[in-house]
Formats: C-alpha cells, sequence, structure tokens
C-alpha cells in the first residue's frame, strides 16, 4: 500500500470509528455489556491508537503538491487560531452538557453560560476552525487527507451528539437548545441569547496556549508558524 493510500485508510478509521463506536446500534449493547465508564475508556484508548496511526501516517507520506505554496496564505491559521484556541480553552475549562459524560445544566440553572452563547459545541467548532484554517497554506495530498478529516469528523460530530442528547432527554436538550446554537454566533444574531461574560482568566489561558503554539510549532509540525 502506498503512503497515502495508507493515510486515507488511517484517516476513515479514526474518522469512520468515531462515527461507528457512538452510534446507537454499536455504543448501547457494548456500553451495556461493559459499563459507561469501561466502554468510555476503552473508547477512547482506540481513538487514541489510531490517532497515532493517522499521525505516523502523515509524517511517512509523500509531499503530492495540489496547489503551490502561497506566502500570504500562511496568515490564515495566523487569524484562525486564537479564536480556535479561545473555543477549546472555553469548552474545556467550563461545565458543557454537549461534553462527553457530561450531564445536561439542571433546570434551576442558565443551561448555556459564557463560550456555549457562542455554539454550544466549542470544542468541536474549535477543532474545526483550527483543521479547516490549516488547509489553504499546506497544498499537498496528505495535509488535505489529515486537516479534511479531523474538519468532518468534527462538524460531523456536533450534529451526532446533537441528535444523542435530543434522544437520550429531548426536554432539556430543547432547553439548551432554545438558547444556543451549532453555527457560532447565529443564537445571538437570531436574539435567542447574548453574548456571555468571558472571564479574564480564561482569555489569558488561552492567549498563553496560542503563544505556546506559536512557539512550539517547529517542534511539533517541522515548519515555523510564520
Amino acid at each position: 500500500m502506498s503512503e497515502l493510500g495508507e493515510l486515507a485508510l488511517a484517516a476513515l478509521a479514526f474518522v469512520g470509528g468515531h462515527f461507528l463506536l457512538s452510534s446507537a446500534p454499536v455504543r448501547r449493547p457494548l456500553a451495556a455489556a461493559l459499563g459507561e465508564f469501561a466502554f468510555a475508556g476503552l473508547y477512547s484508548l482506540l481513538a487514541i491508537a489510531v490517532f497515532a496511526w493517522l499521525l505516523v501516517s502523515y509524517g511517512r507520506a509523500p509531499p503530492v503538491e495540489l496547489w503551490p505554496s502561497v506566502p500570504v496564505l500562511r496568515f490564515v491559521p495566523l487569524f484562525a487560531m486564537p479564536f480556535a484556541v479561545l473555543l477549546v480553552v472555553g469548552g474545556y475549562t467550563q461545565a458543557n452538557p454537549t461534553a462527553v459524560m457530561q450531564p445536561m445544566a439542571a433546570a434551576s440553572r442558565h443551561p448555556a453560560p459564557g463560550i456555549l452563547t457562542i455554539t454550544r459545541h466549542p470544542v468541536m467548532w474549535g477543532i474545526a476552525l483550527w483543521a479547516i484554517s490549516h488547509i489553504p497554506p499546506n497544498g499537498d495530498a496528505a495535509s488535505l487527507i489529515l486537516f479534511a478529516g479531523l474538519a468532518i469528523l468534527a462538524l460531523g460530530g456536533t450534529l451526532a451528539i446533537d441528535a444523542k442528547r435530543h434522544t437520550r432527554d429531548p426536554a432539556s436538550f430543547a432547553r439548551l437548545a432554545a438558547v444556543t446554537s451549532n453555527l457560532p454566533f447565529m443564537a445571538i444574531r437570531e436574539g435567542r441569547t447574548q453574548l456571555g461574560r468571558l472571564e479574564p482568566w480564561r482569555l489569558l489561558v488561552a492567549a498563553a496556549v496560542y503563544f505556546g503554539l506559536m512557539i512550539a510549532h517547529p517542534t511539533i509540525a517541522g515548519v515555523p508558524a510564520m
């Protein structure tokens, strides 16, 4: 198998495996047999193993150019990544009813404070923004397979999560969906909510992560961010 073929297979396994294992016909009997926590642990271990295969395959793939490198395209991820990092940091540092194994907000509390006023899937949209913004400056086939696969997984994941939350607890999900949107800023634009307060410490953490990624980019990706 060619290196690009192996990369495509790894991307298919990583993306398709997530959707397959999280689908009701597969997840329900496995979770019932193993228990929720054991299933989540096995799911995570498989995801890490396949993701490692994906990264190794990406590193071995040959540089097949699809479009020429244009220096100005490097600014796309530079400008997009602060927002991507803020979404991920915000999503991981506050209660998030769409996150894995997290309960829906109690009826006595606002169902979607903070970063959730932008989107009820901040982590997924942060990953998608990171992946999509890295496609333009990397005009090779391997990068397109990697980043497009991750973007498909993240954006498709938002729809799958919504469907599962709706099936599991229709009333609580309806309460959440009434004041949030999947598409960033749509609920604000439609007047269903107002931009939530983002605590200064979360902004500082996001800024530190962003500049840390800038500094570490040559080590992580093999090329400078600028």
